[in-house]
């Protein structure tokens, strides 16, 4: 899944093509995404200028004057900017047509979502699906002691914790174990037995990893591309522990292991993260 560093390389792909442009038409070819996309969306927009591109964990916001559309890429998504006239691939789901930039929408599961909130339902922060978000992890006010004050009351495992997204957004599945191996933190380890020293650490290491993965473009997905068609590369070439099951730990050599927490893979060293 495009997890916040690939959807903010994205939404700086696409911010220097489409802000404070008009957007000539929205065209949708396939309404049936993960949420029914809105029939009226193409005429609320069409016409209408963007003055925005902004992200709020993985979904992107696109603002105009009346209203906000809401896009999340879904498990495999990609939003890429293509000539016009460029022939439709299969899975180009929904079409941003300008007058010298298109933007498709490329969703094979059609996991992904294209929504409407209207300015006057009020701040975009109150919908549903981003109410309860956590904090960003590059906004200042995110450090070991926020960790610390909203692991207190979560007896689960740390890496479970990070994966709600109620705490902080944006470390997903793959960042959550190379967090918590810089960290050294076991990622079984209960989160409300962190210290705060231990919260510093973490913190400190998730805002290094998200960043690294930004620098390079994010990908954690085999096939993913950004707003420009370019490949992401930092798992190829960063990963720690991630998909390295049995392969020498790059700090002490011992073999990586690999559990399942959640349903999802957990690759951790069990010596730099002995607890």
């Amino acid at each position: 899944m495009p997890e916040l560093p690939e959807v903010e390389t994205t939404r700086r792909g696409i911010d220097a093509v489409i802000t404070g442009r008009t957007l000539t038409r929205l065209v949708v070819h396939e309404p049936r995404m993960r949420w029914p996309i809105p029939a009226d969306l193409p005429s609320l927009v069409g016409g209408r200028t963007v003055l925005e591109c902004a992200r709020r964990g993985k979904y992107l916001l696109l603002r105009f004057e009346h209203g906000t559309q809401i896009v999340h890429l879904g498990m495999s998504g990609s939003l890429r900017r293509v000539a016009p006239g460029e022939f439709l691939r299969k899975h180009d789901h929904v079409e941003w047509i300008f007058d010298e930039a298109v933007l498709r929408l490329h969703d094979p599961r059609r996991f992904g979502a294209v929504l409407w909130h209207s300015a006057a339902d009020g701040p975009i922060d109150a919908h549903p699906l981003l109410a309860r978000l956590g904090i960003e992890p590059f906004d200042p006010r995110f450090d070991g002691a926020w960790l610390h004050q909203h692991f207190k009351n979560h007896s689960a495992a740390v890496k479970q914790v990070l994966l709600a997204g109620l705490a902080v957004v944006g470390v997903g599945n793959i960042y959550a174990s190379e967090s918590l191996f810089r960290a050294r933190i076991n990622p079984k380890t209960p989160a409300n037995k962190l210290s705060r020293a231990r919260c510093d650490r973490l913190a400190d290491m998730v805002r290094a990893t998200l960043a690294d993965a930004l620098t390079s473009g994010g990908s954690t997905l085999r096939d993913y591309v950004g707003a420009t068609g370019e490949p992401g590369a930092y798992f190829e070439i960063h990963a720690a522990v991630y998909e390295r099951e049995g392969l020498p730990c790059r700090v002490c050599a011992t073999p990586i292991r690999r559990f399942v927490q959640g349903q999802r893979a957990t690759y951790y060293c069990p010596k730099c993260q002995r607890n």
